[in-house]
């Protein structure tokens, strides 16, 4: 697929358009995915990172019509740092699940009051929206109805938003990449679960927060379960070769990765060793933290 034009606002279906934000990367690609839905009644889904010329584009795409919404699928900052300040050029009230740390796990909650804290994105902590909806809650634009999908796995409160055969993905499901999971704001568990539910459910798009579209939802989403499968194999057969910890153990399982992007993959090695203490099938010594040793039982 040909990449986007930063600022422009194109049209990738019907009633939807597009406007990248000049924030390319590795853990973004060309940049975060501003989209508009709608054209005299228009709701934003994720504004993005705090540019200001990103912010300018969005404003000049938005020109003619009234803004209801700025939906947030969740609380970092590529997604939503822009979100006040286009509240501000256009009066709509902010939409996201809640406060950044809402709804975590008993098991994350715990581990982010012993001191375990999110890496690899950015939180944007100070994120608060102005109104919240919960999955199965739903909004009005142009006619069409827009369906909160609580989505938890990259983060918390993760939400996917649906609009007929379409789904706004966020971070949830990409095309290009696997999606970083890093506790306490990341749960495998949770991820599974989410994966699993969207299967078989009639999309026929995914329109992500990063890179291209998904033209085979159900298809990805059978790659990304067997993906992450296969990597909790991989875990568990490196630990028969011995304990160890956190740091060892990645470079074991990501032979040959690009030592630039070992912090995200330990991150991704944790949200597996979590899932694997609470089955019982890994112990953590002498507690489950970023230090711990871990073994087979």
């Amino acid at each position: 697929m040909t990449e986007p034009v930063t600022g422009l606002a194109e049209t990738v279906a019907d009633g939807i358009r597009r406007v990248l934000a000049p924030n390319p990367g590795p853990m973004t690609h060309w940049g975060t995915n501003s989209y508009l839905v709608g054209t005299r009644e228009v709701v934003v889904i994720d504004p993005g990172p705090g540019d200001d010329t990103h912010l300018a584009a969005l404003a000049a795409a938005l020109r003619g019509a009234r803004v209801t919404a700025i939906l947030v699928t969740h609380a970092h900052r590529d997604h939503s740092a822009l979100a006040q300040a286009l509240c501000a050029v256009t009066g709509a009230p902010v939409v996201a699940f809640g406060r950044p740390e809402e709804g975590r796990s008993a098991v994350m909650r715990t581990l982010a009051a012993e001191g375990l804290t999110g890496g690899g994105e950015g939180v944007d902590a100070a994120f608060t929206p102005d109104e919240t909806l919960g999955d199965g809650d739903g909004l009005t634009v142009d006619g069409a109805t827009l369906e909160a999908v609580h989505t938890p796995g990259h983060f918390a409160g993760h939400l996917s938003f649906r609009v007929g055969d379409h789904l706004f993905s966020g971070d949830h499901v990409m095309e290009w990449s696997t999606t970083l999971i890093s506790p306490p704001d990341g749960d495998l568990a949770a991820f599974m679960a989410s994966t699993r539910r969207l299967v078989g459910t009639g999309l026929a798009t995914m329109l992500p927060g990063h890179g291209p579209g998904v033209a085979d939802p159900d298809a990805r989403l059978s790659e990304l379960l067997a993906h992450r499968t296969a990597r909790e194999v991989q875990i568990l057969s490196a630990l028969d070769d011995g304990p160890a910890d956190l740091g060892t153990l990645t470079r074991r399982v990501y032979t040959g990765l690009d030592t630039r992007l070992l912090p995200a993959a330990a991150r991704n090695t944790l949200a597996h060793l979590i899932d694997l203490v609470d089955r019982k099938e890994v112990i953590a010594t002498p507690y489950l933290s970023m230090s711990a040793v871990f073994l087979r039982p």
